[in-house]
């Protein structure tokens, strides 16, 4: 492989041949491991990411580039464990942690009769003004998110899902093409972004996937339109490697559920899992993430045959919280991830933020809007995300929300409650809560969760 020829092939708008990419993969992958022996260099890399950001890829070549990078390095293999292996993905959130009520709730299906379940969940850490499952999870004293691909098999076998983070052999070509879109400015690409996230879910060897992608204020992609075609990316990427695939497009104008943050979010799901009398407003501001991971879970177990069809899987979803099946089988993963359940008996007592800030409503009025975006980053200000890569999180910091969007509201009235673990980072969020709400005389006009479904069937 010449790679200026691909370059320019690319730039030209011309379709680069399966093998053209093979190549092309390969030699990342060599960069990735030995930069002094490699046959590609940092600056053709970021010459060839802009090229494919300004004249994209044909479905063909992005199925191509999706494939060389999932067997770039090491692969999961879900067949010894004979069951139908389904995972979710969502494109990123605030108050997202949906994950953590679904992987225990298909768990808790899988041990169901035949056909039996995995889920082989492999997450990520916080990225822009998103959460991170793993980060999350990570709260929980002991709990390693670390595991070897034999761990994941062991831990899979005996509870039916596994939380992990990517092992250092598992799609090895993703890291330095990730790392170099953040450094060229060609993050939004749809095509490189389908390649990363599909490369590393097919590398689960999965026989379903279900897809969050977010439309709104706090999604990644800046209009519907775009949300809609990675979606449809993404469907048809998954659908040529032999892989049933859903994508619901769902609404991201604010935060999902009662909390933002590590530790909280952790929290409330538990207290979900738990069947916990909980307040009447706690129950409303948790009721669209119930929604939610009810009706993804739905469409994992339709694709699994556990359901004849997803709105039956949501209904099922719902009935394995409240038996607490679901429960029983998170304290069993947690446990395997060599997790302190003993922190489930009272979560709220394992919740020590250091300084806490009150956000009322200015004047009597309608929550109109506000910025999702914006209230994620003031998340990460107060200490959940990085300020470094690599760096550390702190676990008992974010808000809790206290109104939804179209709720009326009284001068005085709380909206957010926010917490940190050092005083100092409260004065920034603060502030950029307070700028992004919008209070109104009359009410916006409600969005609905779910706004589309993309199927191989609805496939343009």
């Amino acid at each position: 492989m010449h790679p200026i020829d691909l370059i320019l092939r690319k730039r030209d708008g011309l379709e680069l041949s399966t093998a053209d990419i093979n190549a092309f993969v390969q030699a990342v992958t060599a960069l990735s491991l030995d930069p002094k022996a490699a046959t590609l260099t940092e600056a053709q890399l970021g010459a060839f990411l802009m090229a494919v950001f300004q004249r994209g890829l044909s479905l063909r070549e992005t199925a191509d580039l999706t494939t060389a990078m999932r067997f770039s390095g090491e692969v999961f293999d879900t067949k010894p464990l004979n069951t139908f292996s389904v995972d979710k993905h969502s494109t990123g959130g605030v108050g997202d942690k949906t994950s953590l009520l679904i992987a225990p709730t298909l768990a808790a299906a899988g041990l169901e009769n035949t056909p039996s379940i995995s889920v082989p969940m492999i997450s990520g850490r916080s990225l822009g003004h998103t959460g991170g499952t793993l980060d999350k999870l990570e709260t929980i004293p002991g709990f390693d998110t670390q595991l070897t691909l034999p761990q994941m098999m062991e831990v899979l076998r005996d509870c039916h899902a596994v939380l992990v983070g990517q092992t250092p052999r598992l799609v090895p070509a993703d890291r330095i093409l990730y790392a170099m879109r953040d450094h060229t400015g060609t993050v939004e690409s749809p095509f490189l972004i389908c390649a990363s996230i599909m490369s590393k879910k097919l590398a689960e060897d999965l026989n379903g996937l279900v897809l969050d992608v977010k439309v709104g204020s706090g999604a990644f992609m800046p209009t519907y339109e775009k949300s809609k075609f990675l979606a449809e990316l993404m469907v048809a990427t998954g659908e040529r490697s032999g892989t049933r695939t859903a994508a619901l497009l769902t609404t991201m104008d604010e935060p999902l559920g009662r909390f933002s943050g590590n530790w909280v979010e952790v929290w409330e799901c538990v207290d979900i899992l738990q069947n916990k009398p909980i307040s009447p407003e706690h129950q409303r501001m948790s009721a669209d993430l119930i929604t939610l991971s009810n009706t993804l879970s739905g469409w994992m177990l339709y694709l699994a045959g556990k359901s004849a069809t997803p709105e039956a899987g949501a209904l099922l979803a719902a009935e394995l919280i409240r038996s607490g099946g679901a429960y029983k089988s998170w304290l069993q993963i947690v446990a395997a991830h060599h997790g302190d359940t003993s922190v489930f008996a009272n979560p709220a007592l394992f919740h020590k933020p250091a300084a806490k800030r009150v956000l009322t409503a200015s004047r009597n009025g309608y929550l109109s809007s506000m910025d999702c975006k914006e209230v994620g980053w003031a998340v990460q200000r107060l200490g959940a995300g990085r300020a470094v890569p690599g760096g550390p999180v702190s676990a008992h910091v974010g808000i809790e929300s206290h109104a939804k969007l179209g709720d009326r509201l009284t001068a005085g009235q709380p909206i957010f409650t926010l917490f940190t673990e050092d005083p100092a980072l409260l004065d920034e969020p603060y502030a950029m809560l307070q700028a992004t709400v919008t209070l109104t005389d009359t009410p916006p006009t409600p969005q609905l969760l779910i706004r589309e479904i993309v199927t191989a069937a609805t496939l343009p």
